[in-house]
């Protein structure tokens, strides 16, 4: 009789897989090639490719972060990073975050390739995601703790500025003169118009209006301290 052996299935993620976040971390390292995917809910999400116009307003995101988090010490900024939070991995589009030395909410994580916890705001470019985006991810955040969660929807050029109060969200309003203001991180201003417009200047002209406030000094001694 001729024998035979197991048939051995390659590591995979499928969206739509349940799984803990043990299993998840452990298939996804042992894929290379797969460079997005989230556990939320418990369930698996594998993205799409990324397309020119999301790569590039991600990258708009990443820029006007990146010029906040130079003029304000202990502040990190992240791309496409995966968090320990609760009991899922998300990889949000960007986050701003402030260190734990500095009194941030978030930490290493037991692994330190790895953040746990959450950030103090998180940035989602929604084009092919919004379902996702606006539904169990906005809960995991929200049960989390991100203190500010936005989506920016590409197809119909809307930003939502979401502000965690009593762990619900309320969306934060943009000023008449169309600029957004966080409450989390004073002084990060956000130009609506110069966003949509991708006008670099209009962008940093708003965000450095907002560094020049007394409320940002006061922020950037404060974390200091």
């Amino acid at each position: 009789m001729r024998m035979v052996s197991p048939l051995v299935e390659p590591a995979t993620l499928t969206t739509g897989e349940k799984m803990d976040r043990t299993e998840f971390l452990c298939r996804w390292e042992a894929l290379p090639e797969l460079k997005s995917a989230e556990l939320i809910g418990g369930v698996v999400f594998v993205a799409s490719p990324v397309s020119l116009h999301h790569g590039e307003r991600d990258s708009t995101v990443i820029w006007w972060l990146r010029h906040y988090a130079i003029a304000t010490p202990g502040c990190e900024v992240g791309n496409n990073t995966t968090w320990w939070m609760l009991e899922d991995a998300p990889q949000p589009d960007a986050h701003l975050r402030i260190r734990p030395e500095f009194g941030g909410q978030a930490s290493i994580a037991s692994n330190p390739r790895y953040l746990a916890g959450a950030p103090e705001l998180a940035v989602e470019v929604c084009l092919t995601s919004t379902e996702v985006d606006f539904g169990p991810k906005l809960q995991l955040y929200r049960r989390a703790g991100v203190r500010e969660y936005i989506t920016i929807e590409l197809f119909a050029q809307r930003i939502i500025w979401r502000i965690l109060r009593d762990r619900i969200y309320y969306a934060l309003e943009a000023d008449p003169d169309n600029v957004f203001r966080s409450i989390t991180f004073p002084g990060l201003w956000l130009n609506r118009d110069a966003f949509w417009r991708n006008d670099g200047a209009g962008l940093l002209a708003a965000l450095q209006a907002g560094l020049a406030t007394p409320e940002h000094e006061e922020f950037v001694a404060r974390l200091r301290r």
